[in-house]
């Protein structure tokens, strides 16, 4: 059986990479904290939004 790609799912990995890696950019840290939260609040909302089991 295949399984069919979310693409919930698909961003919201995708936000959640962004938000690591804005942890490790070089910039102060109040920009790199709030870079980290946008993109969490973008990945938890578009898993709960699709669903990502």
């Amino acid at each position: 059986m295949k399984y069919a790609l979310n693409p919930f799912a698909i961003r919201a990995f995708a936000h959640r990479r962004t938000a690591l890696s804005a942890l490790r950019a070089n910039s102060s840290l109040s920009v790199r904290l709030a870079r980290y939260n946008h993109h969490t609040d973008i990945a938890r909302a578009l898993e709960a939004q699709g669903g990502s089991q």
